[in-house]
């Protein structure tokens, strides 16, 4: 199943084979018992010859065959009858003797719903009817019981070994998606000392080395971006004091790199610091209305619509409306930018609209993963291609969405939707 009802577990399919192999057994073990029981084996034979020889000798009087058959009958506990080669009755012992046919007989043994009858033939042509009276149950439904209570003892002591095996690897699984979710100090204990723990403690050595090798990516990452703020802040001070005696354009262009380079520092350390921390760092009231219009403040732009307020980190917050307005300023071309709040069903709504080329349909969702970027985008190589991907990431971390659809008139539409406070 894969994570619900459609997953077999492993534990099940464990004990359905045993409880299949103790079924199979048992029904095996009845059906031989059985037909052993159908069968006449050769001690048939056997035992006419040995009774033979303790009855009487066919012309003995009657009453020495009548004592001897009430001495086996004392002993075997069976009714017997003895007949003569016609049919007729010599002696008897038990019950009254059946009706015998002589022509129809034959050696053998069967089996009635009120006992078993052995029928033999002596070697002097004689024949000697015994029957067991049913008593007690017969031996096969003893047998076949005795397997019943046995397959069930099996069953029953295999459930706890076989559940907890199955447990095990659920823990396993449940390390190993807590791992794919991101969670890189997911670690499952080692129970025992079976291929399963084995299994466990390779899975937490990779699990330690992945966290190690990671932590050391983003340790790399963040001194690397430190590292390039002290020469970019360098190079900013040499542009300022090149004076009036620079080419005005060029300076102007180095102080747009420059400045584009200390932001994309800036959004790397901050697309690092979220990958470190998997929630929010703060939980405040931020009036999301109030944030928009100081933001917009830096652009020459009124903010528009109702005061909602939103819980959240303000810092991450603002930088969302920063990004959103700084990718608006740089395609909306000549046209106004436009920014709005708005109340809606108990979700606080932000739009940001700018009147530029807008975005083709096939792009709107791959604009939002990290450093990509649009035709336009790499061939005036404007952004990095970062800036969104924190948008959208930001968003899913106070619970929201970010998306971009088409605007009427022309530009893009570029819309967060919060739960609000």
């Amino acid at each position: 199943m894969r994570g619900g009802n459609a997953m077999q577990r492993l534990y099940l399919q464990f004990y359905v084979t045993i409880i299949l192999v103790l079924a199979i057994f048992v029904g095996a073990a009845v059906v031989t018992w059985q037909l052993a029981e159908d069968q006449t084996p050769q001690y048939l034979d056997v035992a006419a010859e040995l009774t033979g020889a303790l009855l009487p000798d066919a012309d003995a009087p009657e009453a020495d065959d009548q004592r001897a058959i009430t001495a086996l009958y004392r002993k075997l506990k069976f009714d017997l009858t003895l007949y003569r080669a016609d049919g007729s009755v010599i002696a008897t012992a038990g019950r009254a003797a059946p009706r015998f046919d002589p022509y129809r007989a034959r050696v053998g043994w069967r089996r009635g719903r009120d006992g078993s009858t052995f029928t033999l033939q002596l070697p002097d042509g004689r024949w000697l009817v015994a029957r067991q009276v049913r008593e007690r149950p017969s031996p096969t439904l003893w047998i076949a019981g005795f397997l019943v209570l046995l397959a069930g003892a099996i069953a029953l002591g295999a459930w706890p070994v076989v559940r907890h095996l199955g447990s095990r690897l659920e823990r396993l699984k449940a390390g190993v998606e807590q791992l794919g979710g991101g969670n890189l100090g997911a670690r499952v204990k080692v129970e025992g000392r079976d291929e399963v723990a084995a299994l466990a403690e390779s899975f937490n050595r990779s699990a330690g080395r992945i966290e190690e090798l990671v932590a050391a990516h983003r340790l790399l990452l963040a001194n690397c971006s430190h590292e390039l703020r002290t020469p970019l802040a360098r190079i900013g001070m040499a542009v300022s004091l090149l004076g009036d005696s620079a080419d005005p354009k060029t300076r102007d262009s180095l102080k747009q790199d420059v400045a584009e380079l200390d932001l994309l520092i800036d959004e790397i350390l901050l697309s690092s610091r979220l990958e470190a921390v998997p929630g929010l760092e703060r939980h405040e009231p931020v009036d999301l209305l109030a944030l928009a219009a100081e933001e917009a403040a830096r652009y020459d732009i009124e903010a528009s619509g109702d005061p909602v307020t939103v819980a959240g980190d303000r810092l991450l917050l603002r930088r969302v409306v920063r990004n959103l307005l700084e990718n608006a300023r740089r395609y909306a071309g000549e046209g106004p930018i436009e920014i709005s709040v708005a109340h809606k069903d108990g979700r606080a709504v932000l739009d940001v609209r700018d009147h530029g080329p807008g975005v083709p349909l096939d792009e709107r969702e791959r604009i939002f993963e990290p450093f990509y970027r649009m035709a336009s985008s790499r061939e005036t190589g404007r952004g990095a291609g970062l800036g969104l991907a924190l948008v959208r990431e930001i968003a899913h971390r106070h619970g929201g969405e970010a998306v971009c659809v088409a605007a009427d008139g022309g530009g893009s539409r570029f819309r967060i939707d919060l739960p609000a406070a």
